[in-house]
C-alpha cells in the first residue's frame, strides 16, 4: 500500500491506495465520490471522465498513484458552490439530457472540458467531442439541446 494524495474538488486528500488501483477506484471506494461511475472497464463508455490537472480523463484508464499532487475534478465539484447545480448541469435537468442517468457525470465532465476549449461549439462539434461518451437511453439529443444551452446557443437542433 502506498500513500496517495492530491487535490480533489478543491480539497487536499490522502489515503492509501495499492499500486494497481485505478482512479475510478480510489475515487468511489477511499474517498467515497460515487459520482464517478464505472460503466465498462475498458474505456469505452466515458462514465468515468473526471479532469485531472484541467484535463478530461477516463479514471478507468488511469492508476490513482499518477494522480499524485494532480488537481482533480469530479462530478461532485461542478456544483455552485452554494450547492446548487452548475451552468451544464442545469441545462442538463432543463433540457432533459439524462434519463438513467448513469452516464450523465462523464457526459457534464466531458461538457465541462469541451465548452472550456471551444465555448461555442457546433452541434457536429459536440457530436464529435462525445464519440467516447455512451449513452443508452437519450439518443444524444437531448444531451446536445443541453450541451448547446449551457454555451448560451440556440438550442434547436437538427433531426437525427
Amino acid at each position: 500500500m502506498t500513500q496517495v494524495s492530491m487535490t480533489v474538488n478543491g480539497k487536499p486528500v490522502s489515503a492509501d491506495a495499492e499500486g494497481r488501483t485505478l482512479l475510478v477506484d480510489f475515487l468511489r471506494n477511499q474517498l467515497r465520490l460515487t459520482g464517478t461511475h464505472v460503466g465498462c472497464d475498458t474505456s469505452q463508455c466515458g462514465a468515468c471522465v473526471v479532469h485531472v490537472n484541467g484535463q478530461a480523463v477516463k479514471a478507468c484508464t488511469m492508476f490513482a498513484a499518477e494522480a499524485e499532487g494532480a488537481e482533480v475534478r469530479t462530478i461532485e465539484g461542478m456544483a455552485n458552490d452554494d450547492g446548487s447545480l452548475g451552468v451544464i448541469q442545469q441545462a442538463f435537468q432543463d433540457h432533459h439530457g439524462l434519463q438513467c442517468g448513469f452516464c450523465t457525470p462523464g457526459m457534464v465532465m466531458s461538457a465541462a472540458a469541451l465548452l472550456r476549449d471551444n465555448p461555442k461549439p457546433s452541434e457536429a462539434e459536440i457530436r464529435e467531442y462525445l464519440e467516447g461518451n455512451i449513452c443508452r437511453c437519450t439518443g444524444y439529443h437531448n444531451i446536445i439541446k443541453s450541451i448547446l444551452a449551457a454555451s448560451g446557443q440556440e438550442v434547436a437542433i437538427a433531426a437525427e
